[in-house]
């Protein structure tokens, strides 16, 4: 009876979890969208205001004491830092490059590609009837950008980026979780700075950082407030994402960002 109850407030954990990160990702999709198209903020420094946020986010948890850092050699999360990077940065350029629905659609694609990942390098096998699903998935992206009336093949360059660069994220978030014992909050500590300093490295090669149009440029109270608010909500997003992953599997996280187009969120999910 125990059992029983312990799997329900395990499902009923983890059902809340999605409907969280559903409704967070929902809200950084328009939110970024009209930063982009209201305030014209610079993409590589929004992405840089969302890893600083994260950052500054969990380390209020641990003070907190909601979680215990745990000691990582910061060798092993190069890669799943620099994937975070790109992750963020091309799925945010997708969004910035087309229409929300093509975003959305693109996004789709996530969940074939993850699968193909597991599948030819980590020796993962699905059911017939998860990989029936992925044809319906991939002919309706491909029919969509053939049709798409508003086709940009920039903006179709920065999707299939995205959608590689999310798809390795998500895998090599849940293999990092199993590989160094640690939770969600505890993986992203560590993983959130490290990202952090490379944009903080990047950024003035790609965008201009002081005067018009500069991350420290003469922005409106507006614009810093709803850029604050989107690097809050990028926290919610990421943490999920993690959580997720952690919790449950990338192909369930991505299934679930198929319907969403989730921009960040990156991604990806430990408890």
């Amino acid at each position: 009876m125990a059992s029983l109850a312990d799997r329900v407030r395990g499902h009923g954990r983890i059902a809340a979890g999605l409907l969280f990160n559903l409704l967070v990702s929902i809200c950084i999709v328009f939110l970024n969208k009209w930063i982009y198209v209201h305030h014209g903020f610079p993409n590589m420094s929004l992405t840089l205001v969302h890893f600083v946020v994260t950052w500054l986010g969990l380390y209020i948890c641990q003070k907190l004491d909601i979680f215990a850092p745990k000691s990582l050699p910061l060798s092993r999360l190069l890669l799943l830092a620099l994937s975070f990077c790109g992750f963020v940065v091309f799925t945010n350029l997708s969004l910035q490059n087309n229409t929300i629905g093509t975003y959305q659609l693109a996004k789709a694609m996530t969940t074939p590609v993850i699968i193909a990942i597991q599948t030819f390098c980590y020796q993962k096998s699905f059911s017939i009837r998860i990989q029936l699903t992925l044809i319906p998935i991939t002919v309706g992206v491909i029919l969509n950008s053939y049709y798409d009336v508003k086709f940009n093949f920039l903006g179709m360059v920065f999707a299939a980026l995205g959608v590689l660069v999310t798809s390795l994220y998500q895998v090599w978030v849940g293999a990092k979780q199993h590989e160094l014992q640690v939770n969600s909050m505890q993986l992203l500590y560590y993983q959130a700075p490290m990202s952090s300093a490379m944009l903080l490295v990047a950024v003035p090669f790609f965008e201009p950082v002081f005067g018009e149009g500069g991350i420290f440029g003469p922005w409106s109270v507006s614009a810093l407030l709803v850029v604050l608010l989107s690097g809050v909500i990028a926290f919610m997003v990421n943490l999920s994402i993690y959580w997720i992953i952690g919790n449950t599997s990338p192909v369930t996280l991505s299934s679930l960002q198929d319907g969403c187009g989730h921009t960040y969120s990156p991604g990806h999910s430990r408890g």
